[in-house]
């Protein structure tokens, strides 16, 4: 889901449990707090993943008063059946390269995609695979995707992205 937040709005303590919960903020500042004591705010540029495991109430809001919030959060079957535990990973994209971000406990991996104008880039092989464009506009398969478009595949084949102008995406390798 890629979620839009007004200036200190936000989402009340709500529970999760067996979930993997991927954050990837695009616009200004997420806050969040649980409770098992950890709190925090994901900026642009850092992903981060709460493992749910045995069960976790967080709460989330935008940590400004002044600027809006706009972030991607993306869940996942969790195989984590532990106590709650977060992950964060700053990433840096190198253009034109799929860049790995925060690992998860289950059978996937997320990557950031930049790509300058005229380049493009090989998504390799997958059994099911979900392409989320977070900035400018991505054409997969003949189709051109705009910021908060989705493509999804299931047919375990690799497949080029490309951009005729600066473009970034998140990019899902589903191996079930």
């Amino acid at each position: 889901n890629e979620e839009s937040v007004r200036p200190g709005a936000g989402y009340d303590p709500h529970h999760h449990a067996d979930v993997e919960i991927v954050t990837w903020v695009l616009d200004g500042g997420l806050e969040h707090e649980d409770t098992t004591g950890h709190r925090g705010t994901i900026r642009p540029g850092t992903a981060q993943r709460l493992s749910a495991g045995t069960g976790v109430q967080h709460a989330e809001r935008n940590a400004s008063t002044t600027e809006p919030l706009r972030f991607v959060q993306m869940m996942l079957a969790s195989e984590h059946v532990d106590e709650p535990e977060y992950a964060s990973v700053e990433v840096e994209a190198e253009p034109g390269v799929l860049t790995p971000t925060v690992p998860v406990h289950a059978p996937a991996e997320l990557f950031v995609l930049h790509l300058d104008a005229g380049q493009t880039a090989t998504v390799p092989a997958a059994p099911r695979s979900l392409v989320h464009v977070t900035h400018g506009s991505i054409e997969v398969a003949g189709e051109a995707l705009a910021a908060g478009d989705q493509a999804r595949s299931s047919a375990g084949a690799a497949y080029d992205l490309s951009a005729s102008g600066p473009a970034d995406a998140l990019i899902w390798q589903l191996q079930r």
